[in-house]
């Protein structure tokens, strides 16, 4: 290989997490979503052992609609954000 195609590893590190910075603050919501999405499962997970009588095919399912329900709440926010930021906000000089 040609020493001038190689890459450090830190250089690619400090890329990626330089690009994922950027992305989160081009639109907060995504990873607001994420974190919500990742709080109820762990939260389902959590109270499977405290079921009672519910099948676990209902409390999945039911676990599966809050973290979606709560992923797509996080979307339609953002995109009401970045129509208001696009649209009616005064632009920044």
């Amino acid at each position: 290989m040609s020493s001038d195609t190689d890459v450090s590893l830190s250089s690619y590190d400090e890329d990626q997490g330089s690009k994922l910075i950027q992305k989160a603050r081009e639109a907060p919501f995504v990873p607001i979503g994420m974190a919500g999405f990742a709080a109820i499962v762990a939260y389902g997970l959590y109270k499977l052992k405290s079921r009672g009588n519910t099948k676990m095919s209902v409390h999945l399912i039911h676990m599966r609609v809050a973290a979606q329900g709560f992923v797509v709440g996080a979307m339609t926010l953002g995109l009401g954000y970045s129509m208001y930021q696009e649209f009616w906000a005064e632009p920044k000089p």
